[in-house]
């Protein structure tokens, strides 16, 4: 099992060898594909993924048939859908690798059975879930506050590492800007 997400879980709670070792059992290594779906709309998501190596990345279609990604997760991160996973309910959403990937999985009971008989994992999660919630707060108020382009420079600038590896008109998905507009605003830096 992989020590990368000890140490993640170590960065906000401590866990020993032994405790990480009994951790692990609960998760399984899965390798998926590029642009292979982990999740599909329509389904009900029933487990967490950390990535171990890769990104992956949730969207969804909207009423024009265009992709809208919602969200990008590269290596120590996790992804799922939170909505489908806390209620069991179908998904609008899907999951998809957007390079070859090389994941952990937690099933939604053998999460239930990690927060039962690990009290750091609570906390670990806690902290997750607050990062988390705190960076989608700053996602919204820059959607509101920001001009495209801006909210262009400022994802180039607070996350650089996608820049390199996540295609262009993925990230345009993400800032709700089409790839032209996106070629638009990158033409402009290089005059």
């Amino acid at each position: 099992m992989s020590r990368l997400l000890q140490a993640h879980i170590n960065k906000f709670t401590a866990v020993s060898d032994e405790e990480f070792e009994e951790i692990s059992q609960l998760f399984s290594r899965q390798e998926v594909a590029k642009k292979e779906n982990l999740l599909e709309e329509g389904q009900i998501s029933h487990s967490y993924y950390f990535v171990l190596k890769g990104i992956l990345r949730k969207f969804f279609i909207n009423e024009k048939g265009v992709e809208q990604t919602t969200e990008f997760a590269i290596e120590n991160w996790w992804m799922t859908d939170s909505f489908s996973y806390i209620n069991q309910s179908p998904t609008e959403f899907y999951i998809q690798a957007v390079e070859a990937a090389e994941i952990l999985v937690i099933s939604r009971p053998s999460f239930e059975k990690l927060l039962d008989t690990h009290s750091a994992m609570e906390k670990y999660f806690r902290c997750v879930y607050q990062k988390a919630y705190a960076a989608t707060q700053m996602r919204i108020k820059y959607l509101y506050g920001f001009s495209r382009e801006d909210l262009y420079h400022n994802f180039r600038r607070r996350q650089p590492e996608f820049m390199q590896r996540v295609p262009q008109y993925l990230i345009a998905s993400y800032l709700g800007i089409t790839p032209e507009y996106l070629s638009e605003i990158r033409r402009k830096d290089i005059s």
